[in-house]
């Protein structure tokens, strides 16, 4: 008799020592569940907030565009490091000024052929700002009448800083000229005496640090008047043809 009851408390403590196992163990899935849950959570909040911050960056930038007056911008992408950092500072003073630049490719893209993506962009923009920096550096070899011109070389900038200020001068936008030094000094619009003079900033690039160009009287000085031209036709152009006044 005390030997049944001496295995029976064995089992009933067998049985309970079973039962705390069960419950440690089902306590321990519990804490792993919900740690694979918490993680899951954060994660998701983690995917959220970067979400937000992109729904919140966008929206910000539309709103930045939204109080700016769009201009043409005129370049090319054909850059070197210190034509790159000009071309970044200029549009820097430009949105200092609240004005928004637009340019073919970049920012600006049309189904059409060039010639009528650049007319959509003049016809849309209240300023033009066209930057002529050098692309080609050229010798003139011969000529089809006249005796030949001095080989010395000479440079070129891009073919659509020609088409465009003149494109731009045709519909009648404010413009402003800026050439790096020495570029299309006899060719085309940027020739002498053919834009008016006060139109023209030049950017002595060899000797001029792209802060000192920004810092001389004579580009804050074309800078301002040309925004003030720009702020101008924005007022003309938006006004109603018809006004209603007692």
């Amino acid at each position: 008799m005390n030997q049944y009851k001496t295995i029976r408390k064995n089992k009933e403590r067998v049985n309970q020592y079973k039962s705390i196992r069960k419950n440690k163990e089902s306590v321990s899935r519990y804490k792993s569940t919900r740690k694979d849950e918490e993680k899951v959570s954060n994660s998701g909040y983690r995917s959220l907030g970067k979400e937000h911050a992109k729904i919140e960056s966008a929206h910000q930038e539309c709103m930045d565009r939204a109080y700016r007056i769009p201009i043409f911008l005129s370049t090319t992408t054909h850059l070197n490091n210190n034509q790159q950092r000009f071309l970044n500072r200029l549009i820097i003073e430009i949105e200092n000024a609240l004005l928004f630049p637009r340019t073919l490719p970049l920012s600006e893209s049309y189904p059409e052929s060039i010639l009528t993506d650049i007319r959509r962009l003049v016809s849309s923009s209240y300023g033009m700002l066209a930057l002529n920096l050098r692309r080609f550096e050229i010798q003139t070899v011969d000529v089809n009448v006249g005796p030949p011109p001095p080989s010395t070389p000479f440079w070129t900038g891009s073919v659509y800083s020609q088409v465009e200020p003149s494109m731009a001068f045709q519909f009648g936008l404010p413009l402003l000229l800026v050439r790096e030094e020495d570029t299309d000094l006899n060719n085309g619009i940027w020739a002498g005496g053919i834009a008016p003079l006060n139109l023209f900033i030049v950017w002595h690039s060899e000797t001029q640090s792209v802060e000192q160009f920004f810092n001389t009287p004579e580009w804050r000085s074309a800078f301002a008047n040309w925004c003030a031209q720009v702020r101008n036709a924005f007022y003309i152009q938006t006004e109603p043809n018809f006004k209603y006044k007692c």
